[in-house]
């Protein structure tokens, strides 16, 4: 999840190793997933005897300027990543590539050797990030369309203030907003917030003077803090809250104070109730799911970048959902919904509604759950109403029996008949069955009549 701080440390890289040098080599990857709007061929043609002459940074984008248009532009999404052969840089987490790996990395998709034999790649293991080659950067989306760089382009105490007043929309979700302000994502905006001692989900609009002050300048230390130590998250200061924010509820605390979590307009956000307080009539927050399986960390991860990438999870999530669902076919299972009439279906979504309250996983278990369990849910629900039919049929000719004939008790089975006939196709033969005990009792009645 680079954030500000992340990608500054790649463009800083970029800038003391690689300017003023030229591209003698390039390949770029065949993933039409990452590399928007470009062939491969183009793109490496465009690269080749080009020197870069400046690295550029805008919020979370990062762009190479070569002596000629057009330009490189790297969108780092979840797990972007810059790496330089024989040169340290910052590896986020997450997205770190081994030294023992292959060079370049399989996950590489831009890569560029220089006139001076040094090599540069960008890699996405998750594929969440976005190159392109565009002839101006600045004025193109998604940069153009970028607030204010939290960084290099700070509001006054005046216009920050100005601008949160006509803000009705809680202050972490605005902080996210990369059109309000560019760079900021959500461990940021989390410590930022504490480090102001504001409430998560206050309105922004609420916010007194001293407070949006306050926040201002919590904004600018946290950033220049993590960028004086190359976003090495291991120098940040012990008072972060960024150090616990990963932890389990209930184990996470920073300086002896517990952390709480939240779900803010969808975003998972680590507070201190203790320093942090909600004024004024605000929207209740739900309390945030528990993260329980590193690959939903790294799902919540990809929610901390914050900006463009929530239609690749929704994407990778239907990927996995038609996984299960053809896995769920194979087993055999499936085909026991089928089977189920218009009054089974209604049934079922008591059933649904039972399982779901009953509790899975968490939220990892939430992802095409219900595909995952249809066919087990229908098997139950047809098994129930063959024994319910079953029932019925013992219970008709038992009361057949006992009561004797009658016209009263010949017409009982034939409603009987027609809503078991409901149930399932499997309720077949007891249908038949309980044809054969009706027309019984009315032999016997005409005999007696005779």
């Amino acid at each position: 999840m680079p954030e500000l701080p992340e990608v500054e440390a790649a463009r800083s890289a970029i800038a003391e190793h690689c300017i003023g040098k030229k591209i003698l080599r390039s390949i770029i990857a065949d993933d039409s997933k990452v590399i928007n709007g470009v062939s491969r061929s183009h793109f490496e043609a465009a690269l080749l005897n080009k020197t870069i002459v400046a690295a550029h940074r805008k919020g979370k984008n990062m762009w190479l300027q070569l002596d000629c248009p057009p330009f490189p532009t790297f969108q780092f999404g979840m797990a972007g990543a810059v790496y330089i052969k024989g040169v340290a840089v910052t590896k986020y987490k997450r997205s770190a590539v081994s030294d023992n790996d292959e060079w370049p990395s399989k996950y590489s998709k831009f890569f560029i050797e220089l006139n001076d034999g040094l090599e540069m790649s960008f890699t996405d293991k998750r594929r969440f990030a976005t190159v392109r080659l565009l002839d101006d950067p600045a004025s193109a989306p998604p940069i153009s369309a970028l607030g204010p760089d939290a960084l290099l382009e700070p509001m006054t105490e005046g216009e920050f203030n100005k601008s949160l007043s006509k803000k009705k929309i809680a202050i972490k979700p605005l902080l996210l907003d990369q059109s309000f302000i560019s760079g900021i994502g959500n461990w940021v905006a989390d410590e930022v917030l504490y480090q102001a001692r504001i409430h998560p989900s206050q309105n922004a609009s609420s916010l007194s003077k001293d407070e949006s002050d306050r926040l201002l300048k919590s904004i600018t230390e946290v950033l220049e803090k993590a960028v004086e130590v190359g976003a090495d998250s291991s120098q940040y200061p012990s008072g972060w809250i960024f150090h616990s924010r990963e932890k389990k509820p209930g184990k996470a605390f920073v300086d002896g104070k517990k952390i709480d979590f939240i779900t803010v307009r969808g975003r998972t956000s680590a507070y201190v109730p203790e320093l942090q307080k909600l004024s004024g009539v605000q929207a209740t927050e739900a309390p945030a799911k528990p993260r329980k399986r590193a690959s939903k960390k790294d799902t919540d991860d990809h929610n901390d970048d914050g900006d463009d990438t929530n239609g690749d999870v929704r994407e990778e999530e239907t990927e996995d959902t038609k996984s299960k669902q053809t896995k769920t076919s194979k087993s055999g299972k499936q085909p026991a919904r089928r089977k189920k009439s218009t009054k089974s279906n209604d049934n079922d979504d008591d059933d649904d509604d039972v399982d779901g309250g009953g509790g899975g996983g968490g939220e990892d278990d939430g992802d095409g759950g219900d595909d995952k369990t249809t066919g087990t849910r229908g098997g139950k629900v047809i098994a129930k109403r063959k024994l319910i039919g079953t029932n019925e049929s013992q219970d008709a000719n038992k009361s057949k029996k006992t009561r004797g004939g009658g016209k009263k008790d010949t017409a009982e089975p034939k409603s009987r008949k027609s809503n078991d006939s409901d149930a399932s196709d499997d309720d077949g033969n007891e249908n038949g069955d309980q044809k054969a005990g009706a027309k019984k009792p009315q032999k016997e009645t005409r005999k007696k009549a005779k």
